[in-house]
């Protein structure tokens, strides 16, 4: 049994000591609908774009993309529930794995020269997490100020021996919703866990996904014969982001608002929000999704898509426990003719997720949706790309524990050529999959269907 498994097991286990039945999913199509209409709006490193301005790239866009409504009806929601601009000027890079994502952190914490902040769920004291932390500490030697915010549950089984050794090093360390209710420094809210993956330097580079501090990620997806296998025997197959330009001051912002509801230490005087240029031609929107809202963010964000596709819907997701809402708009997607595909595990560090999430692949099949499972590796991705032009990476599971439980960090990024290089991943992926047809799944084992049968009651937990 993983560490993943674990924390799986005990997130649903705090999840029903502290779940509360007024925590429920929004109406999405009451929502949609009072939000529709508004203009576009874009930032740039200097500020807010004239209205003229910004429905000239917006128009512009369309060109590129075939004239899809989606950009008009999605960007007016985006921006109608959500206080982080569009934002232009970007250069992002798309990295798959911790083969690729690990050394481009490495570099980037190297080059730091002013402050490092970091938030992930889990950090575990392995290998990779000792490189993390010497990397960190040489750093903070220097005087480079390192704050670390950490999850209590994803970090359950990491000593505090670890973080005093940071602590002692100056390295600032805040504990996230501690356990321990004595520790607590507001009201103890044990079902609010901290699901965000983020590392910013000098305020100029950040990095967001999937990936979180840990040797399971340190083998990619991608086969290679002097590539030995991680711990458990299997290869993590993830999606990370390394983004630059004007948009990064949005996720610091989030960094710095966690520290702040967590009444961490006031943190030393850096410059938090150097002044960013232009890096590339990447439109970026920051999702910060947190119970302290009324909603999740990155919820409505991704039914609103998925209501708006008009060519292509494509989801690779590590832990799939969809509610009744998200189902019906993949299969009402389906039913306009739009190619819904969904990867999903082949296998998952959590029996419980995969099989409550089984337990509705007939209604996905009934409906026209297409569902593959990942083969040859633990898939633990959360992307999104809809009508070759919208994509999302991020830390969001499509469960419900993300949408209702979980602080949770997403970028949106409108852009052609990067929506090219999503497809060509999830192409990549769809052949590493096996398909699921309506005849073979109706012929699957009384086991597993009892398997899903149990599992579904579990969901809401998830």
């Amino acid at each position: 049994m993983t560490l993943h498994t674990l924390l799986r097991m005990e997130a649903a286990a705090v999840g029903a000591l502290g779940f509360s039945a007024c925590a429920t999913l929004p109406d999405t199509d009451e929502l949609i609908e009072r939000h529709a209409g508004q203009a576009a709006r874009f930032e740039t490193a200097r500020g807010a774009l004239p209205a003229r301005k910004s429905a000239a790239i917006l128009a512009q866009l369309k060109r590129q993309s075939g004239d899809i409504d989606i950009l008009d009806k999605q960007i007016a929601l985006e921006q109608a529930v959500n206080d982080s601009p569009l934002v232009l000027g970007n250069k992002v890079t798309l990295l798959q794995d911790g083969a690729q994502t690990y050394p481009a952190m490495f570099d980037a914490i190297r080059s730091a020269r002013d402050h490092i902040n970091l938030e992930s769920y889990i950090i575990e004291d392995d290998e990779v997490g000792r490189q993390f932390s010497e990397l960190l500490l040489a750093q903070q030697a220097r005087g480079v100020q390192v704050n670390l915010l950490y999850d209590s549950v994803g970090a359950l089984n990491t000593p505090k021996a670890f973080f005093d050794r940071l602590r002692q090093g100056g390295i600032e360390v805040l504990e996230f919703n501690p356990i321990n209710p004595l520790t607590a420094k507001g009201p103890w809210l044990i079902n609010h866990r901290d699901h965000r993956k983020l590392l910013l330097v000098d305020g100029r580079i950040a990095f967001i996904g999937g990936i979180n501090i840990s040797s399971v990620y340190g083998s990619g997806s991608i086969p290679s014969r002097s590539r030995k296998a991680v711990a458990g025997g299997d290869e993590w197959r993830d999606t990370d982001l390394r983004i630059e330009g004007p948009v990064v001051s949005e996720f610091q912002k989030l960094f710095l608002q966690t520290w702040e509801k967590q009444r961490g230490r006031p943190l030393a005087a850096k410059n938090y929000f150097p002044a960013l240029k232009v890096q590339g031609q990447d439109i970026v929107r920051t999702i910060g999704s947190t119970p302290d809202d009324p909603f999740s963010l990155m919820y409505l964000t991704l039914m609103s898509a998925i209501g708006n596709a008009e060519r292509q819907v494509h989801l690779t997701h590590a832990y799939f426990v969809p509610d009744p809402q998200l189902r019906q708009a993949l299969v009402a997607a389906a039913g306009r003719g739009v190619d819904v595909k969904l990867i999903l595990p082949s296998h998952s560090d959590s029996g419980l997720v995969f099989h409550a999430g089984r337990a509705h692949y007939t209604e996905l099949l009934e409906g026209g949706v297409k569902l593959y499972e990942r083969s040859g590796a633990l898939l633990h991705a959360k992307t999104a790309v809809i009508d070759g032009v919208w994509s999302t990476v991020g830390s969001s599971n499509l469960d419900w524990r993300s949408f209702l439980d979980n602080d949770e960090i997403d970028a949106v990024v409108l852009s052609q050529e990067f929506a090219r290089q999503m497809e060509a991943m999830f192409a990549s992926d769809l052949q590493a999959s096996q398909v699921i047809d309506r005849v073979g799944w109706q012929r699957r084992p009384l086991q597993f269907r009892l398997k899903e049968w149990l599992a579904q009651f579990w969901g809401r937990l998830l």
